[in-house]
């Protein structure tokens, strides 16, 4: 057996040709969306990550600016500036790059953003409101691994889905948009005894760990389960994910690439709540 790979490349530039038909409706309608974000610092991922980002923005349509503040700013001017942009009638999406240098609340400057406006989806408000059963705008990532597993028409409803990660970036959301879906959802992390084993009775696993001493090989994945790679290390100069793709494919029902598989449909993701951000703020959702 040999896994159907999950092409999230093929699927974001479908979701991307949509988003640019929405935002052409709305300059229709005198509305350019628009998304600002905030860098503090000069981490080289979070630059080539926001770069990505800008660059599929203007490709649909959306409009961007990028805000790129020194390492040792005040945590009350990177405030300010947040300030000035939720009250910026253009701006219609915020996002701030994390993580932030040491030294930062990131806790507190999220909750700075207009929840209307949180594009990352990780407001408390936003985060409170997906844990209800209420998805308005949600983390960028687990939107876009149930966009992917969708697109594939895997089944959700009735499965059982282990997430490796406990993060609001990924985990804790992933798992309340399974729970949403009537999934059974395990949740595990660094303090998880018999990982293999929990692992083992998925029939949806998804990897956060983003280790370079970690990979996700046959011993977790049960034959013919879907294995979602979201982890991201570089090792010997070269981009890995979690999982030993060339071992787990053979046993895996379905498997995602690093690079090519969920990386694209963050990104495509973000523009997608950029656009929804834009129509609530305009009365069209």
């Amino acid at each position: 057996m040999t896994a159907i790979v999950l092409d999230g490349k093929l699927v974001a530039a479908e979701l991307k040709q949509q988003l640019a038909n929405q935002a052409e409706e709305l300059a229709r309608h005198g509305t350019k969306p628009f998304l600002a974000t905030v860098q503090v610092g000069d981490d080289p991922a979070s630059t080539s990550y926001l770069k990505a980002k800008h660059k599929a923005a203007a490709e649909v349509g959306i409009q961007s600016e990028h805000h790129h503040l020194p390492a040792d700013i005040t945590q009350a001017k990177l405030e300010a500036l947040l300030a000035q942009l939720n009250t910026n009638p253009k701006v219609h999406g915020i996002l701030v790059q994390l993580p932030l240098p040491q030294g930062f609340d990131e806790d507190s400057i999220i909750e700075k953003i207009i929840p209307y406006k949180d594009v990352d989806g990780l407001h408390p408000i936003n985060a409170g409101r997906l844990s209800e059963g209420r998805e308005v705008l949600v983390p960028c990532t687990p939107k876009g691994i149930i966009k992917l597993l969708s697109h594939y028409r895997i089944p959700i409803a009735g499965q059982r889905a282990v997430i490796i990660n406990r993060t609001t970036l990924v985990g804790r959301p992933l798992a309340n948009l399974f729970l949403n879906r009537d999934a059974t959802v395990t949740v595990c992390h660094s303090k998880t005894a018999n990982l293999p084993q929990i692992a083992k009775t998925a029939d949806i696993l998804v990897s956060a760990l983003g280790r370079e001493d970690f990979q996700i090989g046959r011993r977790y994945v049960r034959p013919g389960a879907t294995v979602v790679d979201v982890g991201l290390s570089r090792v010997g100069g070269k981009l890995r994910g979690d999982v030993e793709f060339d071992d787990v494919s053979k046993r895996a029902g379905f498997i995602t690439p690093v690079p090519g598989g969920v990386g694209p449909m963050t990104v495509a993701c973000l523009l997608e709540n950029t656009i929804q951000a834009t129509n609530v703020q305009t009365g069209r959702g």
